[in-house]
């Protein structure tokens, strides 16, 4: 079973989110017989939701500082 590196899922997320950008220009361009059409604008979410878990998981999902220990006052 393959393990993913922080890194790697960093990577894959920045990917999935200049996907994103790129179909937010346009889905679709023609040109006389010729046309090109990006991938699904859905999907792209679910996989941008897909990494931007595993990230999470990978870094511990901390956000912001942690603080362990302390005593009240």
């Amino acid at each position: 079973m393959p393990v993913i590196t922080l890194a790697q899922a960093e990577a894959q997320l920045a990917l999935w989110l200049a996907a994103d950008a790129a179909v937010a220009t346009g889905q679709s361009y023609g040109h006389g017989q010729s046309s090109l059409t990006r991938a699904d604008a859905g999907k792209i979410t679910e996989k941008i939701d897909y990494w931007e878990k595993k990230v999470s998981q990978l870094s511990g999902g901390r956000k912001g500082i942690v603080i362990r220990g302390a005593t009240p006052v």
